[in-house]
Formats: structure tokens, C-alpha cells, sequence
């Protein structure tokens, strides 16, 4: 009896010991919600779920342009000095603004503003069930008292209605089930082995740019004319492709491997065939945004808006390339070599199913470098193991420029562009990149990390 007794006093003893305990000041719990590594947390699942979902990689550089537009419109109440980007996005007016006088958890807002966009634009909604319900649990445990987690929460969820209807008016719905028709013209794009795919998105350039005043703001030069003659500038192109094929070093393959990012290949083995899931392009870049952030220890604001800017230079370069790709409408060199050069030639890597000029992956990786070179600094380097987890390995970069121009070079060791393609597509792409950087930051902004 005597020892319950002592043991009930003891278990009094530790609660009241537990209720003096001071809460954490808004202050505290505020610099902890603030840690970078929350906002990488959901940018990562996002991937994860576009990977699922085999979102094409133009339609993913959407999803990911909404869903950090909703992230950094929902942080700024809490970030003095960084301004919102109604009226610098084309045609993005405000979202609504915290209630006057109430405590919020702003870092909270912006992941749940997020997660919320990016639900929306999905299919697998239960992919974000578990984490979720996880992810939320974190800021309890840091001490954000449960009335500002509601109410934050709820500020997040009105910034991303409002997102979601700046969405809704983009003209994606009506660009859904249009074909490309196909001509059989001579140098102009045909389906290609082994799938012989329909084209995918002939109507992107139709979709709102996000920055860019219109799609054809940075058109890039006209593509060196169709003539499979010997000799002709062009029949040099495809013989290049072809010859450098049959002396291919290990390194080259490598590289082309590193950065395929096809979001859907399409594995042929006989009767059978079976797709493969890859990261998409732009999911690939915004990958290495995180790399960057952590590496420049840049804080929460910092890496937010490092992430808005890139995915909206990988978004608008989308629409700037898809422009160019179906006005020229130019054959793969699949199609050429196998037609005047070697028949049972294939490429190293799946051709994807569009046309050829100019390249996407030259494009989209110089805009999303120079955002951030711009951002960051250039000569940054930095080691991309955004692919190790599907078995393509590490690479090492002395800047991002770098890293953009070798993603460039894949194409052609993959053997799926010709050479001006990726030349003039990474001129193309930084174009975007250093337009989006101009129009969307002041000069305070701009070289946002340490240094």
C-alpha cells in the first residue's frame, strides 16, 4: 500500500513536472517548421508520385510549376522581402491573405499549400495519404500549438483553391485528345520503334506560359534543311549520329544513360513487352535544385524560391520547345539512318515519341542551370545522385551550365538528336532561364544563398 501510494505520488509529481514545462514561443516552433529539409520532403514525394503516375514530361513541369507557385505564395505572410508574383505570372492575380491579427505557422501553410496542388493534379491521391498524415505529425512534435496547425492549414488550402483556379484556366482541358496528324512528307516526323507511339502533346504551345510573353518569344533558328544528299549539311548530321554509334566509348553510354529521363520506355523482348517508370526530365533538375540548396545551406525561402523559379524556367521551356518541335516537325535520325543508312541500326536509347528540333532535354536543362547559376553562382560544384536510386549511377559537375550541357550531349550518344538540336536548344533554353530569373525577382533576390 505504501508503495502505490509513493508511486501515485511520483506519477502526480512527473504530470505537474510536464504541465510547467514552458511551450515553445511562436518564435521557436517557427525557425523549426522553417528547416529546408520539410519543403525538400514534399517536393520528393511529388516525384514520386509523377514517376507512378507516368505523367509525360511536359504535363509533369505543369504539376510541379502549380504546385511550387502554391508553396511560395503561401510562405511570403511569414518571409519580409520577397514578393508575391501576382501580376509578374502572366495573368496570376493574389491570393487571399492570412487573417489580420491571428498566429500562423507560414512554413506550415506553404507545404500544406503544396501537398494540397499537387494532390489535385494527380492521380494517386493515396500516395499521399500515409506520408501526409506523417509529415503533419512533425509539427506537433516541434510545438506548433493545434490551433495555429488548423489554421495554418487552412490558409494553405485557400492559397492552393485559388491556385488550383488559376490552373483550371491555362487551357490544359483543351489541348486533352488532339493526334498529331502525320504526313509521311519526306524529313518530317513518322512513330518510331518499338512502340510506334502516337506524338505526344502537339497542342503544349497552346497552354497560358507562365513568364514568357508569348510561345514564340524565343524561337530559335530554322533547322537545317531536310537533304539526305551526301554531302548536305544535313546527311552530315544524321552520319554523325550514325558514326558515332559504331565508335561509342563506355563513358559516352554512361552519360546518355544518366540522363534519359523518359518517363515511359517501352522494353521489348519478343513476344513480350513491358514498360519501365523513369524520373521525368524535370523532375530530374529539380533534384538537383535540392542538391544545390542543401550544398549552399540555403534556408527555407531561399530553397522555396529556388524551386518556383526552376519550375517555372522547365515549364515555359517546355512550351518553347513543344512550339518549335511541331512547326518544324523534323524526322528522328531512327528514321533517317534506318531508311538511307543501316536498316537494322537502333538507337542507344528509346527515341521518345515527337519531333526531333529542337531537343527538350537541351532546352529545359539550360533553363533550369541558368536559374539557377543566376540564383546560386556559377562554377558551383556539385555531384547529381538524383539517378542512383534507379540504377543509373553518380555524375560530378563543376557548375550547372555544365551539367546542362552534358545533358544536351546525351541526346546525340543516345543517338536519338542530331547535333544543332542540342546546340541551338541549349541557346534556346537559357534564354527562358535568364528571362524568368529577370521578370520574376528584384535585384535584392537575386543571389538569395551564402556564399
Amino acid at each position: 500500500m505504501k508503495n502505490r501510494i509513493l508511486w501515485v505520488l511520483l506519477i502526480g509529481c512527473l504530470w505537474s513536472f510536464a504541465g510547467c514545462q514552458p511551450k515553445a514561443t511562436p518564435e521557436e516552433y517557427n525557425a523549426k517548421a522553417a528547416e529546408p529539409e520539410r519543403y525538400h520532403q514534399c517536393v520528393k514525394q511529388l516525384t514520386d508520385v509523377i514517376i507512378h503516375d507516368i505523367f509525360s514530361p511536359p504535363v509533369a513541369s505543369r504539376i510541379y510549376g502549380y504546385a511550387n507557385l502554391a508553396g511560395y505564395e503561401a510562405m511570403l505572410p511569414g518571409q519580409p522581402g520577397y514578393e508575391s508574383l501576382a501580376g509578374k505570372l502572366r495573368k496570376f492575380t493574389a491570393p487571399p491573405k492570412p487573417e489580420p491579427g491571428q498566429e500562423y505557422c507560414f512554413p506550415l501553410a506553404s507545404t500544406r499549400a503544396f501537398l494540397t496542388v499537387g494532390r489535385n493534379l494527380t492521380f494517386s491521391g493515396d500516395m499521399f495519404d500515409g506520408f501526409e498524415k506523417d509529415f503533419y505529425e512533425q509539427y506537433k512534435a516541434i510545438g506548433v500549438p493545434d490551433d495555429v496547425i488548423e489554421r495554418s492549414m487552412a490558409y494553405g488550402e485557400a492559397v492552393a483553391k485559388h491556385i488550383m483556379e488559376f490552373a483550371g484556366k491555362d487551357s490544359y482541358k483543351q489541348t486533352r485528345g488532339f493526334k498529331h496528324t502525320v504526313t509521311n512528307a519526306e524529313g518530317t516526323w513518322v512513330p518510331t520503334p518499338p512502340a510506334y507511339m502516337e506524338a505526344a502533346e502537339p497542342k503544349w504551345m497552346q497552354i497560358r506560359c507562365w513568364v514568357m510573353d508569348t510561345c514564340s518569344q524565343f524561337i530559335p533558328p530554322p533547322a537545317i534543311p531536310y537533304n539526305m544528299t551526301k554531302g548536305s549539311p544535313f546527311y552530315k548530321l544524321a552520319d554523325e549520329v550514325y558514326q558515332m554509334s559504331l565508335r561509342q566509348t563506355e563513358e559516352e553510354r554512361k552519360i546518355a544513360f544518366f540522363w534519359d529521363d523518359n518517363a515511359f520506355v517501352m522494353n521489348v523482348a519478343g513476344h513480350v513487352s513491358y514498360a519501365s517508370k523513369k524520373m521525368t526530365p524535370g523532375g530530374h533538375w529539380l533534384a538537383i535544385a535540392a542538391t544545390a540548396s542543401r550544398q549552399q545551406k540555403a534556408n527555407f525561402a531561399q530553397t522555396v524560391q529556388a524551386y518556383t523559379l526552376t519550375a517555372f524556367a522547365l515549364a515555359d521551356g517546355f512550351i518553347s520547345c513543344w512550339d518549335e518541335k511541331y512547326r518544324s516537325n523534323r524526322i528522328r535520325p531512327e528514321t533517317v539512318i534506318n531508311k538511307f543508312i543501316d536498316p537494322k541500326w537502333t538507337p542507344y536509347l528509346q527515341t521518345p515519341p515527337f519531333p526531333e528540333y529542337t531537343s527538350g532535354h537541351s532546352v529545359i536543362s539550360a533553363a533550369a542551370a541558368e536559374v539557377l547559376t543566376i540564383l546560386y553562382g556559377d562554377n558551383i560544384a556539385f555531384t547529381d545522385s538524383t539517378e542512383n536510386p534507379y540504377g543509373h549511377g553518380v555524375r560530378s559537375f563543376k557548375s550547372f551550365r555544365e551539367a546542362a550541357l552534358e545533358a544536351s550531349y546525351s541526346r546525340l550518344y543516345g543517338g536519338i538528336h542530331f547535333r544543332d538540336a542540342l546546340e541551338l536548344g541549349n541557346t534556346q533554353g537559357r534564354k527562358v532561364g535568364e528571362y524568368v530569373v529577370e521578370k520574376l525577382t528584384s535585384k535584392k533576390e537575386v543571389a538569395v544563398a551564402p556564399k
